[in-house]
């Protein structure tokens, strides 16, 4: 035992003198690049003392950034997340210049400007040194993995661990993309659990799991189980299922409230805190996390205790490590993330205006603007949280935690602006790969077994938008059926995709800025419309009650007659006096909700599923005055978005509500033979259930006697 520990002593040692010489080495290069940095006097120093200097500035600047850095970053906790990425910089390069005037000659000086640079480059090279070296060594490599992660490690009980359950939600990444992704050898870490590969980590191509097939398939690992989504395709309504076991009465991603008088929308602080605690009072039960939990990049909590980069608690006032931009500060903690992470941003943001500027070129169709600040947006959702989020995850995992929960925006993001099959989107798969496969190795060095559980909370659906098919918006053709003046000029519709929020939370701005009318004056008496991708919904804010058909054929006689009629639009969830609730569609179509199992009507073309998906919206007491869903084109699986998306979700219609679940053999299969997952909550069900085969500590059952057995 102590022969062991000197020789672990003697490598930490030893690793350290080599970063120390890399570090050195690179000081002088970078003193004989740069015009603004010098080692040596005006009068010319020996090479052994410019030698001497060097190593003496890397090894002050090692130590300055080893001791002084966290204490930094610490001070600067009311900074908001993303300004402490760029302030990094300046931090660091005024490190460096105060370990240069710790060198005892006193010769050596950098221009503020080229301080930066070089204290950029050597974190980055001594970052990169120190994690090569540590890969031969598995404890120097588990070390590495804690410091990164900014993560303690706990001690667990002695003896042998249950397993602990890791939950990755790719977002916006629907059962059939996974499996054309894997088809097409983008995503070989997948591949290989669902056993695909063959054996070096290459898809056979088939995009089924098989087994043990010929060409030396690996043996699979894991299921891949397809889950039918709720009528509200989106995000805010499946993760609250999933995370806290009800998503009940959340109709839209965004809908009008007439109790408060008061716009809703999913990815704003103030409304997820809300629908989180609307859901625990529900069912009564915390959330899927509440059993030593953590919950990472996510709109709701869970219950977890560890929370970081979580939408609900973005506006409280909470200790240190549990708001909501702690990840962030975990994160750049080590300034090496913050080059790697802010290099990587760039590049990505350089490659959203190259493919965009190419699609336009090419005069590509669909196609929306993806101009202003949007490819910024784009590099936050696929490199910055993405990293964040990774490293959040794996000290979670060093730490023994025993479910971790966290939400991967990046697919999402891009296949909003870039199309669900686009080759923009199918690069961000690789890359999602690439982190799981992170996660999968570090769960090699955790203090106890883990399972993987990779799942999504939606699909996407492509087609152009409303807009540019018939070139006017939903909110103009409610207008013109009620009769009202409609603007020469459309304003378009904002964007609901998630990762907008995520950034506008991290800079500590409003989510919605102007736009969208929170509070409507009371004596408003114009519709109110809201568009929830290819789902629109439209509410009459003076009425205080949710109104009827023929109320609304009173007060607008030609409105749902044009809106049934028109040939963008599906079909219409509208009240009724008569029979409680009515799907209207084309050519005069009325079905009551409790006859649509015999006479789908204009349901038919959206699938079996759909009468269920309507019913229960129907009662929901927010549902709106007026349920508007696009047409769908089943032959190529179109939609049109009534906001300004060409690969949209949150309505019904084609791969939008096709979810996946990929699970480890060792869980249950998440139903039995012949039976479907339906809806969010049924996904929470399963994940308890599975949380409680893993014989660790019990997840509570929840209290109310209504919900359907798993």
């Amino acid at each position: 035992m102590r022969g062991r520990r000197w020789r672990r002593v003697a490598s930490q040692v030893g690793r350290s003198i080599a970063v120390w010489a890399v570090s050195t080495v690179t000081m002088l290069v970078l003193a004989g690049i740069l015009p603004d940095f010098h080692l040596q006097s005006a009068d010319g120093d020996s090479a052994t003392s410019i030698a001497v200097t060097a190593a003496l500035g890397a090894g002050a600047f090692g130590l300055l950034s080893a001791l002084v850095w966290p204490l930094l970053v610490r001070l600067l906790l009311l900074v908001p997340a993303l300004v402490l990425g760029t302030l990094v910089f300046f931090l660091n390069g005024s490190l460096l210049i105060v370990a240069l005037r710790l060198v005892p000659s006193g010769d050596s000086e950098a221009a503020p400007e080229t301080a930066v640079i070089v204290a950029a480059v050597m974190s980055a090279v001594a970052s990169g040194t120190g994690a090569a070296l540590a890969v031969r060594d598995d404890d120097a490599y588990r070390r590495r993995l804690y410091r990164l992660a900014d993560r303690r490690r706990r001690a667990l009980p002695p003896g042998p661990s249950s397993p602990g359950t890791v939950f990755v939600q790719l977002d916006g990444v629907g059962h059939d993309v996974l499996l054309d992704a894997v088809g097409k050898d983008l995503m070989p870490t997948v591949a290989r659990w669902l056993g695909n590969s063959d054996g070096n980590g290459k898809s056979n191509g088939n995009g089924k799991s098989n087994g043990n097939g010929p060409g030396g398939t690996a043996r699979p690992t894991h299921r891949l189980t397809p889950w039918r989504t709720d009528w509200s395709s989106q995000t805010g309504a499946s993760q609250l299922g999933i995370l806290h076991g009800s998503n009940h009465d959340v109709p839209a991603f965004r809908w009008y409230e007439k109790a408060g008088r008061e716009v809703m929308v999913c990815n704003r602080p103030t409304s997820a805190a809300e629908l989180q605690r609307r859901a625990i009072e529900r069912t009564g039960d915390g959330g899927l996390l509440t059993a030593d939990g953590a919950s990472r990049g996510n709109l709701f909590s869970g219950g977890a205790d560890e929370q970081a980069l979580v939408l609900s608690i973005a506006t409280r006032r909470r200790g240190r490590e549990n708001r909501s931009r702690a990840g962030y500060f975990a994160y750049f903690s080590d300034p090496a993330n913050a080059v790697r992470t802010a290099l990587s941003f760039v590049a990505e943001a350089g490659r959203e205006i190259g493919q965009s500027t190419r699609a336009r070129v090419r005069k590509a169709r669909p196609r929306v603007s993806r101009g202003g600040l949007y490819p910024f947006v784009r590099a936050f959702a696929t490199v910055v949280e993405r990293d964040v989020v990774v490293a959040a995850v794996m000290g979670d995992m060093l730490a023994g935690r025993t479910s971790v929960y966290a939400d991967l925006v990046a697919y999402d993001e891009v296949a909003h602006h870039s199309g669900p099959f686009s080759r923009d989107a199918e690069k961000v798969l690789e890359r999602l790969d690439r982190a799981l496969a992170l996660i999968e190795n570090v769960a090699e060095h955790a203090p106890r077994p883990y399972r993987i559980v990779v799942l999504s909370d939606h699909g996407q659906s492509p087609g152009e938008t409303f807009r540019a098919r018939y070139g006017l918006g939903l909110g103009d053709l409610v207008r013109a059926g009620c009769g009202l003046p409609v603007p020469r000029r459309a304003q378009r519709t904002r964007s609901g995709a998630e990762a907008r929020a995520a950034v506008r939370a991290a800079l500590r701005i409003p989510v919605e800025e102007g736009g969208e009318r929170h509070r409507p004056s009371r004596r408003s008496s114009e519709p109110i419309v809201l568009a929830s991708g290819n789902l629109g919904l439209v509410s009459f804010p003076d009425v205080p009650h949710r109104m009827t058909k023929e109320e609304i054929d009173a007060r607008h006689p030609a409105l749902l007659t044009t809106l049934a009629n028109h040939p963008g639009v599906g079909f219409l969830l509208v009240r009724s006096e008569r029979y409680g609730g009515v799907v209207l569609g084309a050519y005069g179509a009325e079905i009551p909700v409790d006859r649509l199992d015999d006479d789908p009507g204009p349901l038919e073309v959206f699938g079996p599923s759909a009468a269920d998906a309507v019913r229960r919206t129907h009662s929901f007491p927010n549902a709106a005055d007026i349920m508007v869903n696009s047409a769908y084109e089943p032959a190529d699986g179109e939609v049109l978005a009534f906001e300004e998306q060409i690969g949209s979700h949150g309505g019904l219609g084609g791969a939008q509500g096709k979810a996946f679940l990929l699970s480890p053999l060792a869980f249950s299969a998440p139903a039995d033979h012949g039976e479907d997952v339906v809806g969010a909550e049924h996904v929470h069900r399963v994940l308890r259930r599975w949380l409680r085969e893993s014989d660790g500590p019990q997840v509570p059952v929840p209290r109310r006697q209504d919900q359907r057995a798993a």
